[in-house]
């Protein structure tokens, strides 16, 4: 147990309303903390709200408890909350609320966080932010119960990308959660196996259009897809969310790219790399961050402008 994580549960302990913020596109690491970190408070006696700034839930997360109650941030909270929130900015609509709070407590594990809470706890070597969650509640001493052991086991699955890159710690919480719980066939088939058959048009439509460039990154080589909104035909703003670990597959490539459009036009680019390449540092020149490994960022412009603006830096 770390100090960071005992000041983060001592600015918690006692509060008696809390004002969780999960970050814009949400997925399971976000919401699954801010559920599970919910459950725990509320255990305990406080009121506490859980907020995200949309646009929609993506899909896959009807197991996890309290999936229903997301509601507008508490204005009056003693004690604001951001999970998995790399920047303030990941809070899109929602961040001048945050800031509002006299209190702020940043939980989260991606390596480019400099900290913009009045408390932070960020640790890049966490497999998830869940993780970090679990051990702000092992520092209240509150119970692990199966209802949060499903929110925690949701944001450990889908950040270890199902375990292959879970460190022995992240193996060690599967196990504690398991045991507290949690149903881990379930979510993991909800989670990451399950996709309306659409699904496989756009993905046939987009990794059949990847492009390599053998010569990015100093010949490392690099591959790229973009998925315009048009692809994705009936399906909502995440159905593309896990092409890139299709795309990172690709053995010639150590850096795998796929732009995003949603609704609106905007773009979110995710980056990949195999091995070594820190694709953090690409990232943060768009204004974005993350890991060494996995990391992205948003976008405005054409699909083409995007991706030639990309190209040029790599």
């Amino acid at each position: 147990m770390t100090d960071a994580a005992v000041a983060a549960a001592a600015a918690l302990d006692g509060a008696r309303s809390v004002a969780v913020y999960c970050h814009v596109r949400p997925d399971a690491d976000t919401l699954g903390s801010g559920l599970g970190l919910a459950r725990v408070l509320r255990a305990r006696g406080a009121r506490v709200t859980v907020s995200h700034p949309g646009p929609d839930l993506p899909s896959g997360i009807g197991l996890l408890p309290g999936v229903d109650g997301f509601t507008a941030p508490m204005a009056d909270a003693e004690v604001a909350v951001a999970v998995d929130c790399a920047s303030s900015e990941r809070l899109a609509g929602l961040e001048e609320s945050f800031q509002g709070h006299p209190v702020r407590v940043v939980i989260d594990h991606h390596a480019t966080n400099t900290g913009f809470g009045t408390v932070d706890l960020i640790d890049p070597a966490a497999n998830c932010t869940t993780e970090l969650v679990l051990a702000v509640i092992d520092a209240l001493g509150a119970e692990l119960d199966a209802g949060t052991a499903d929110c925690l086991y949701a944001g450990l699955i889908t950040d270890t990308g199902s375990f292959r890159w879970a460190s022995p710690a992240g193996h060690v919480m599967a196990s504690r959660l398991l045991a507290a719980g949690a149903r881990g066939r379930d979510l993991s088939r909800d989670l990451l196996d399950s996709h309306p058959r659409a699904w496989f048009t756009m993905v046939a439509a987009v990794l059949g259009s990847a492009t390599a460039v053998p010569e990015a990154f100093g010949g490392r080589g690099a591959v790229y897809a973009v998925c315009r909104a048009q692809d994705r035909g009936p399906l909502g703003w995440d159905a593309a969310e896990s092409l890139i670990d299709l795309l990172r597959t690709a053995e010639d490539c150590e850096v795998a790219a796929l732009f995003k459009e949603s609704d609106s036009g905007e773009w979110s680019a995710s980056l990949r790399a195999r091995t070594d390449l820190d694709v953090s540092e690409v990232a943060r020149g768009f204004g974005g961050g993350g890991h060494r490994l996995a990391a992205g960022y948003s976008a405005a412009g054409s699909g083409d402008d995007v991706v030639a603006a990309f190209l040029a830096r790599v």
